[in-house]
């Protein structure tokens, strides 16, 4: 099933529509099938593979991981990135699974597996607490 995601920029002091992206969730890894503990099962996967660019010292984008209002609000490029209880339409999990191939993340380095992708989506599946 594709789903429509807008990605929207802050520009002249509003918010304008940058795309709408077409991304195809049927290819999406499935979420793990257990419960999920952010301080166990999450920042270690942010720390190795997000923070680089969207933690403490760098925030591309405008866009930071470290900081929960911050992660489930958006950056610049979209907002939000992370739906609470929907993965499937969290453009943070569309951006590591790959489906948009001019927003791949991390944009320098190894994909995530399917495995960690599917840690996530099961994380934001279960509230992103």
């Amino acid at each position: 099933m594709k789903r429509w995601v807008c990605v929207f920029g802050f520009c002249a002091g509003s918010w304008t529509i940058l795309a709408a992206v077409s991304v195809d969730v049927s290819k999406l890894p499935p979420a793990a099938a257990r419960p999920i503990d952010f301080g166990r099962d999450v920042r270690p996967l942010l720390e190795q593979h997000c923070y680089t660019c969207h933690g403490p010292d760098k925030q591309r984008s405008g866009y930071r991981l470290d900081d929960q209002r911050v992660a489930l609000s958006g950056g610049e490029g979209s907002a939000p990135n992370i739906v609470p209880g929907n993965s499937a339409a969290s453009p943070l999990i569309h951006f590591v699974a790959g489906l948009d191939d001019d927003t791949r993340m991390p944009s320098k380095g190894d994909p995530l597996t399917a495995d960690e992708v599917g840690v996530l989506r099961a994380w934001i599946d279960q509230g992103a607490a």
